[in-house]
């Protein structure tokens, strides 16, 4: 935790320089006027969503091998809502201004309705995540009342990733997002990276802790990632398709930016082949049983897949949406240090808030290792 609190102590300098010099300080321009920051925030609500992935199952479908899972989903979206919000308030010049955005209203934007479910989603987490995990410290039954909030909040999860996908294809003008399957693009990708992540999370408690989350949780996670991630590289192939096929320029120059380099501009072209090639091994390894049964060959690939679908979220898709312009001209973008110092440090509070949640639960159930 001490480490942390230096990341993100660091992060407050280069943000309070930020703040007093303006967005200058950044990559970020007339024309790339979302960044890292933003990039940052889309990846993460899908992580946030994703915990939907375990809830839906143990709550509706009685699954009770997630029954030790569920908190660790629920207490993950806690900590991913809160670097969203924090993504946003570091990416706007003035961050009071977001105070506009409650006292004064519009329904017609597809930005006070991303607000709207994202608060909505982190309330839901906090009072289901506490809730619950109070009645198992009493060793009694959750309340009635709380049944209800956890099935509203399974087409809630849904709602915050489609919202966000409907911020960038209502956008006429950037031809590379104004696409009707960019929703189930970003939820089947946001039902791959968290999940596993999820995996992830468990395998490090099963080695620092005494919890362990259950074999058939993590194998039933891990079909559950694979089955996401082939959607989401089928989705992908789609999008590719449609726009070279169809040879419409506007279309075409985007994947060429981010795959090939256009006039000189190649900066996202090795990270955009490193996610492909991470994509393919991670589908490979995953969709052999016998290689997702293997936990450190489901390591490797559950971080292949987080690793892979934050490149194509958490830095291509966004740029690309921006280069090149709607006029056709391609500009550069690349995050400053001020940028990464400042994401550094977001992700750093979001890791902060996961091991303290997870410190939470573990006390309470008794599993934390005391040697």
């Amino acid at each position: 935790m001490a480490f942390l609190g230096a990341i993100i102590a660091i992060g407050g300098v280069f943000y309070f320089r930020q703040f007093t010099e303006g967005l200058t300080v950044t990559g970020m321009s007339r024309d790339v006027a979302w960044g890292l920051y933003i990039a940052q925030f889309t990846f993460l609500v899908g992580v946030a969503a994703s915990a939907v992935m375990v809830v839906l199952p143990y709550y509706l479908h009685d699954f009770k091998a997630f029954a030790k899972m569920t908190i660790l989903g629920e207490f993950l979206a806690v900590a991913s809502v809160v670097m969203c919000v924090l993504f946003i308030f570091v990416d706007m010049g003035m961050p009071t201004r977001v105070v506009n955005v409650f006292l004064h209203p519009t329904t017609h934007s597809m930005m006070f309705w991303d607000t709207v479910v994202l608060n909505g989603y982190l309330v839901l987490n906090l009072v289901i995540a506490f809730v619950t995990l109070t009645a198992e410290r009493k060793d009694m039954p959750p309340p009635r009342w709380i049944k209800p909030v956890i099935l509203l909040s399974i087409p809630w999860a849904v709602s915050i990733h489609t919202v966000t996908a409907f911020l960038y294809a209502g956008l006429s003008a950037r031809p590379f997002w104004m696409t009707a399957i960019l929703a189930p693009r970003f939820l089947a990708s946001a039902f791959a990276a968290g999940p596993a992540l999820l995996i992830l999370l468990a395998l490090l408690m099963r080695r620092l802790t005494t919890f362990d989350a259950g074999e058939k949780a993590i194998q039933k996670l891990a079909e559950i990632v694979t089955y996401a991630m082939t959607l989401n590289v089928f989705f992908v192939l789609m999008e590719v398709f449609t726009a070279l096929y169809s040879d419409i320029p506007e279309h075409v120059n985007h994947f060429q930016f981010l795959f090939l380099g256009i006039e000189g501009e190649n900066t996202l072209v090795p990270f955009m082949w490193t996610s492909v090639i991470l994509a393919v091994i991670s589908l490979v390894l995953l969709i052999v049983p016998r290689f997702r049964h293997n936990e450190k060959i489901l390591t490797f690939a559950c971080a292949a897949v987080f690793l892979s679908l934050w490149i194509d979220k958490g830095l291509g898709m966004i740029i690309a949406g921006f280069v090149p312009s709607p006029l056709g001209k391609v500009v550069h973008y690349s995050p400053t240090v001020t940028e990464l110092a400042i994401a550094i440090a977001i992700w750093a509070v979001g890791a902060a808030i996961v091991t303290s949640l997870y410190k939470i639960a573990f006390s309470v159930r008794g599993q934390l290792k005391t040697d």
